[in-house]
């Protein structure tokens, strides 16, 4: 079925064209700096949660502790507290966080937390305000398996319909708050019909807003490449969309190569993940971050380098400095450096970092 896009455009909305949204306003393209292009600054990540063998339940439940770090490092989905997010104590190790990221350059974040795995839209303001870091919030719709099934039959118009609103109007739970991109749209393998009707609406309003657009693949090499086609069907356009976590589906250099001539951006975000024990799909060995850098540099070699964005994708309570992790100036203070020994040139890192970002983040 065909959906035709409401007479919503940037025509009407002009003061949005070349500009950024922020949850605190308006940003020029230029003000947005160093940006790290996919995290989570509060999230229930239930969904995910992996159940452990049975000698190991109650370890499911166990509080933080040095003792216990190790087990939760190599198995960070079976620990019910360590997918939480969005407590009082994670808020502000995180407000300390992101006084540190600024502090050592660190300008902007694109904040993916979309419906379903309980997105705070007015933390995401307070913490802006309280530490200067730009912060883009997403809107949208995560995998099938977070939502209420009773959305599963909600029509493609009224999905793009919370998109649109979110944008342009403010955040369902904070109304003073704009989303600047739609996404992290959440997809499966294969294919959930929700998450179908979900791209199309993306779609639909990518081509109104002339918005950015950030989607997380399934675990499957197939995947990304699949998304797409059902994205441009849809009459989405590929320069403007971020294809998320391809660190962790595309693996073999023929596949990478072949999806990254579709045209879109292509983020390498779990930066800092180095346990090579992916419970999420245990067919797949996780790369370590020396690896990322070796593929980040082959794609700079066959001609990439303006579409490439990186990130660490945080979204479990272990990855916090507080909590034992590297936490959000990751790539900043370890991996950067290591970029320039690898023969990353200056200026293919201020792409990276900054230029890139900026223009995938402008609304056309």
């Amino acid at each position: 079925m065909e959906i035709t896009a409401k007479n919503t455009s940037n025509h009407d909305y002009p003061h949005r064209s070349g500009k950024i949204q922020s949850v605190t306003g308006l940003l020029s393209p230029s003000a947005l700096g160093k940006t790290m292009v996919h995290e989570h600054l509060s999230m229930n990540f239930d969904v995910a949660f992996v159940e452990p063998i049975a000698e190991d339940l109650q370890k499911s439940f166990m509080p933080f502790s040095m003792e216990a770090l190790g087990w939760i490092r190599y198995n960070p989905y079976s620990h019910k507290p360590n997918l939480q997010l969005n407590d009082i104590e994670c808020e502000k190790a995180i407000i300390d966080e992101m006084k540190h990221y600024q502090s050592i350059g660190g300008n902007s974040i694109v904040e993916c937390t979309t419906h379903g795995i309980s997105r705070k839209a007015q933390f995401l303001f307070d913490l802006s305000m309280l530490t200067g870091v730009n912060i883009i919030a997403g809107t949208g719709y995560y995998v099938a398996a977070a939502q209420n099934y009773k959305l599963f039959e909600e029509p493609v118009e009224q999905l793009a319909e919370v998109m649109r609103t979110e944008q342009l109007e403010g955040c369902m739970e904070a109304r003073e708050v704009r989303c600047g991109l739609i996404g992290e749209i959440g997809c499966s393998y294969p294919l959930h019909s929700f998450e179908k009707r979900v791209l199309e609406a993306a779609a639909v309003v990518q081509t109104e807003l002339k918005c950015p657009v950030s989607i997380h693949p399934g675990r499957d090499p197939a995947s990304p490449g699949q998304i797409l086609r059902c994205f441009l069907e849809a009459g989405g356009r590929a320069d403007q969309v971020s294809l998320c976590h391809l660190d962790r589906t595309l693996i073999r250099d023929d596949h990478l190569f072949d999806f990254a001539a579709m045209g879109s951006y292509l983020e390498f975000d779990l930066f800092g993940i180095e346990c090579s024990h992916y419970q999420l799909n245990r067919q797949f060995d996780m790369p370590s971050d020396a690896q990322r850098i070796s593929r980040l540099y082959q794609l700079i070699a066959e001609g990439y380098e303006d579409k490439i964005l990186i990130s660490q994708d945080i979204h479990t309570k272990h990855r916090l400095a507080k909590f034992g992790g590297h936490g959000y100036s990751h790539i900043l203070e370890n991996i950067v450096p290591k970029m320039r020994e690898r023969g990353i040139e200056e200026g293919t890192l201020e792409n990276i970092l900054i230029k890139n970002p900026s223009r995938w983040l402008t609304y056309l």
